[in-house]
């Protein structure tokens, strides 16, 4: 397919060189930073651009991959295209693109993804949704020479996955980052917590986290608590934190 690429962040990124590896060829990268879009672009052998009237508009799959509420916007300068559009949004409802054009859908990676670290999406799921039967199995089959997982969802089931990967991706590796601050101010490196959260993530990757729980709340250890709770006394943010999950284990296996 011949495809264009609106955006350069860290999905964009990754999107873009799965689909260089599949085969598909990518047009046109645009972000109003041309040179992220340049720089992009250069990396999948296509055009960098920085304004939307620059976009061509007779290509196949025209793929929006911005913040979400840029979204809307980039979709209503793309009202003359002739091809399928996509957005790459977990939240963003497709009627956000329906609005303003014919052809339309979703093609959502559920992956944590950063420019730093290249992500294979062999594994990662694609969800996908589309406003016409044949559009969506164009897009199935795009998704079917990425990944092993593809996924057809309508937005309130995307919406729930997208707010349950937020509780399994970004509060754990939020609750990492304070790990790491409680460590430094004792002066230990956060390196000796990795085989810990190696062994936590491994175990539910074939068993359920409800079965795996450990630790003194769900051991209904109160002075090991009580104990923490003190010792987190001139860090207030984080004592409401651990007392927070502790009653939520408590509730969970009460």
């Amino acid at each position: 397919m011949d495809i264009v690429l609106l955006g350069s962040g860290n999905v964009a990124t990754s999107l873009a060189k799965a689909l260089k590896n599949a085969g598909e060829r990518l047009l046109q990268v645009y972000s109003p930073n041309i040179e992220h879009a340049v720089f992009l672009a250069k990396q999948v052998g296509a055009e960098g651009i920085s304004n939307l009237s620059e976009v061509v508009r007779d290509t196949d799959l025209y793929i929006i991959s911005v913040k979400d509420d840029a979204i809307e916007q980039v979709a209503q300068s793309l009202t003359e295209v002739s091809g399928l559009v996509v957005h790459t949004s977990g939240t963003t409802d497709i009627k956000s693109l329906a609005g303003h054009l014919k052809r339309v859908g979703v093609f959502y990676p559920l992956q944590t993804f950063s420019k730093s670290r290249l992500v294979s999406l062999d594994d990662v799921p694609l969800c996908l949704e589309s406003s016409s039967d044949d559009d969506l199995g164009i897009l199935i089959t795009l998704a079917e020479r990425l990944s092993s997982r593809v996924y057809q969802l309508n937005g309130e089931k995307r919406k729930v996955l997208h707010l349950s990967a937020v509780f399994a991706c970004n509060f754990p590796n939020h609750l990492y980052a304070l790990a790491a601050e409680v460590l430094q101010q004792s002066g230990l490196d956060f390196d000796i917590m990795r085989p810990l959260i190696r062994e936590t993530a491994d175990k539910v990757m074939v068993n359920m986290p409800l079965d795996m729980q450990t630790g003194p709340s769900v051991r209904k250890d109160e002075s090991t608590v009580n104990k923490h709770l003190s010792m987190l006394n001139n860090l207030p943010h984080l004592q409401e934190i651990y007392q927070t999950l502790s009653n939520s284990i408590k509730l969970i296996h009460k």
